[in-house]
Order: structure tokens, then sequence, then C-alpha cells
């Protein structure tokens, strides 16, 4: 079993997956996954597409059953204690799901009263949240007018705002332009830095990932590196996580992109 190094104190996973499979019919999704992230970090779930990402975050945010193995949100069993685990959660998925037809604050404030949150906490929240995804002045906007980057800021605050110590991000930039991509990445890892939220982030693109994150690296459903990036650069006998990547997928270092085509 591979881990990510948790809190180095003995402290409790933010997430942990353990042994965790799953197949679609005859085809296997997913093999015998394990690893666990620490509290306040940023580690990137990396892997092309197909790899099994979308499948894991549907399974730790209970769109799907676990059907073998099993994953901890801080401690809390996701399919037997599913309400304290999920209620630490935040989930951003690659699909847009806002309502275009209603306004930045209704879009948000719908999802407020979801997690009880009443009217007047959930408008300091919603104030606080648009400002640090620098969206402050477009709270009456209809979600249509918004560009594709302005969405995805406004879900990632849609996500955390019932405060969850842990948020995941599946392919949170994928169409989008350089500086859109950049300018969310940088914000997700401020909240990292000031907030002391946990972040799992997956991607298949090699330049979203840094020299000092954490990574859990997936080929066809199964984990093959988990660890530091320098660690994981190591133990392919590579000297960057590019070939280090193309390595463990199987691919050419070229067939490896850092940008959306």
């Amino acid at each position: 079993m591979q881990h990510v190094k948790t809190d180095g104190n003995g402290g409790v996973a933010a997430l942990e997956v353990a042994a965790v499979s799953y197949s679609y019919g005859s085809k296997r999704a997913l093999s015998d996954v394990s690893f666990a992230i620490a509290p306040a970090s940023f580690t990137v779930l990396l892997g092309l597409n197909g790899a099994g990402k979308t499948t894991l975050f549907s399974l730790i945010s209970r769109l799907y059953s676990t059907r073998n193995g099993t994953i901890r949100i801080f401690g809390n069993d996701v399919a037997r204690a599913s309400g304290e685990a999920l209620r630490r959660l935040g989930i951003v998925f690659q699909a847009r799901t806002l309502d275009l037809d209603l306004s930045v604050y209704q879009n948000l404030s719908y999802h407020a009263s979801l997690h009880g949150i009443g009217a007047r906490q959930a408008r300091q929240r919603i104030d606080t949240l648009l400002k640090q995804m620098d969206m402050g002045d477009r709270l009456h906007d209809k979600a249509r007018s918004l560009s594709g980057g302005q969405m995805r800021r406004i879900e990632i605050a849609r996500a955390l705002l019932h405060e969850p110590p842990l948020l995941l991000l599946d392919e949170a930039t994928v169409g989008l332009d350089i500086q859109s991509r950049a300018g969310i990445l940088a914000t997700i890892r401020k909240l990292v830095a000031t907030e002391g939220i946990g972040v799992l982030w997956a991607t298949h693109l090699i330049d979203e990932v840094e020299d000092g994150d954490q990574v859990v690296v997936l080929r066809e459903g199964r984990l093959v590196a988990a660890g530091k990036v320098t660690d994981v650069v190591k133990s392919t006998g590579t000297k960057t996580l590019r070939d280090a990547f193309s390595r463990l997928s199987g691919l050419d270092s070229r067939q490896i992109t850092d940008i959306e085509p």
C-alpha cells in the first residue's frame, strides 16, 4: 500500500482511500487503490483521461456506492457515516452545474439553504467567498453572462459555502484559457495556505503540478505512484515529472500535454 504522508504527527488524514476497487459491469475502473492525504495540504491526482479520477471522485462523494474498500473523510467512513463525512467535503466536478437563468447570488443562496445556512449567514459567506474568488462585483449578474473561468470560480465558492475542510476538484480548469487556469489554480493554492483547507486536485496537465506538491498517479484504474513530486521523479529514474509521468503512463513524453488543445 502506498500512502501520501499525512500530517506527520499521527493525526487523522483529511482523506483516506483504502483498497478501493470499482467496476462498470465487466470493465474495471479502479483496482485496489490506496492513498491518504493530509489536512491543509495540496495533493494532485494525476492521470490521463480514463485513468479513473472521476470514478474515484464519484465514490468519495457517494454518487456511487463503495463496493470494495473503504473511504474515510477525517476519519468518517463515507459508507457508514455518510452525513458526517460529506459535511466535511466540498466538491467541484468537471461538468458545469450552475443554473444559467439564476443570478450568482441566487445560485449560491439556494445551495446555502440546502446546507441549512440561514439567510444572514449565507449572505456573509457569499460576500466573503466572492471577494476571495475576485468575483465580488458579479453578485447580481446572471450566470449565463459569465465566462467559463468565472463560472468555475462561482462553483468553487459554492463548494466552500458550508466551510468544508476538504475540497475536491475534478479537472477544474478543463477548457479554460491559460490565464484563467493559472488564476484559479493560484486561488486554490492560496486557500490551502490561508484557510488550511485540504485539496485533492485532479488533472492530466503536468504544468498544474509544482515540485513541492504531493502527487498520486493513476494509470488505467491502478495507483502507480504516490508521494512528493521529487520522490516520484527519483523512483522512476527520470529527471522531470513530465518524463516520470510519461513512463508511469506508458507513453512517450511528447504525448504528455501541458495545456489544453
